[in-house]
């Protein structure tokens, strides 16, 4: 087991965009030392034995809901799954008093999704447990942009390159998506170039602020490019059409074979998933041979799993001080 580095104190990970480089680090180390748990006979280690981590889902989620919990249970916590549908949510208890009554059950980290931007912030400023971000809103989504991170870190240091100086191309609905701000905030710290495509109502020139370059036009920005994240357009946040048609939107910004066939031939693919196959992304290239979607699954384990013990344990040291 790593020992609880000193740089990485915060009992939160609420976002990327307040870490400092060598918070990133200190989280991609341990996930880096907890990876080969997974690999063991007894797949669990004792680090959060005694300790609950409850989920705390406002939205569904398959991956990242199953991610935590796993990677609480390889830790030797104990699990609380929370169901908003059958819980006093429904009958009108605020976010604040359903987390306040969890944290009184004795859990020591709550994991929360929730539609509203801001949410986790909030929680963490009413609770004195952990409170890790799995999404919140159009916001962040911070260890989803861990894991992509380090699996593309991983991938190029097999190659013998470095991540910083890497030309990544982040495409698709990137107004309404929190992966895309998590990627950003940690890629550009990491040192990486970051370039933004999407048609114009969902890649506006304002993600320049955020230190990357924009691009509506993936053709010209895809033979360059190291890395291509592939991200599925969110429906369900649109309040209006914001392209033509399906058919139009693959045409200008799916990653088909043909298109693949002009990248780098060593280029990596990534997608955060859930994806909508021969929409943004074709079964071919998902599939393929340049595809680290699976590998992204694998290190989101071990990424979660660094994330509670960091934040726990830091939790933990602050009030023994207090």
């Amino acid at each position: 087991m790593p020992t609880l580095d000193r740089i990485w104190t915060r009992p939160h990970l609420l976002d990327l965009e307040s870490l400092s480089l060598a918070e990133i680090n200190a989280i991609l180390d341990t996930a880096r030392s907890l990876k080969e748990v997974s690999t063991r006979s007894i797949k669990k280690v004792p680090a959060l034995r005694g300790k609950v981590v409850a989920n705390l889902f406002f939205e569904d989620s398959t991956r990242t809901k199953t991610s935590f919990s796993l990677a609480a249970q390889r830790l030797s916590a104990d699990v609380l799954d929370f169901s908003v549908s059958t819980s006093s949510v429904s009958k009108g208890e605020t976010l604040q008093d359903t987390a306040r009554n969890i944290e009184a059950m004795g859990v020591d980290a709550i994991v929360v999704r929730h539609r509203n931007s801001g949410a986790p912030h909030l929680l963490a400023q009413v609770v004195g447990c952990s409170v890790i971000n799995a999404g919140d809103g159009c916001h962040e989504h911070p260890t989803q942009g861990l894991l992509d991170i380090f699996t593309i870190q991983e991938t190029m240091t097999q190659r013998g390159r470095q991540l910083a100086g890497l030309k990544v191309v982040i495409v698709g609905d990137i107004s309404n998506s929190r992966v895309a701000r998590s990627n950003i905030w940690g890629l550009t710290k990491m040192g990486a170039q970051v370039t933004v495509v999407g048609p114009a109502t969902l890649c506006p020139r304002t993600f320049e602020s955020f230190g990357v370059k924009v691009s509506h036009d993936l053709d010209a920005v895809l033979p360059q490019a190291d890395v291509v994240n592939m991200l599925r357009v969110q429906f369900e946040r649109l309040t209006s059409s914001a392209f033509p048609s399906l058919r139009e939107y693959t045409k200008s910004f799916g990653l088909t074979s043909d298109r693949l066939a002009t990248c780098k031939p060593d280029i990596i693919v990534l997608h955060p998933g859930p994806m909508n196959r021969g929409l943004e992304i074709s079964t071919a290239v998902a599939d393929g041979p340049q595809s680290v979607i699976l590998t992204q699954v694998t290190n989101g384990l071990a990424v979660r799993m660094a994330v509670l013990y960091l934040c726990v344990g830091a939790n933990a040291v602050a009030r023994s001080n207090v």
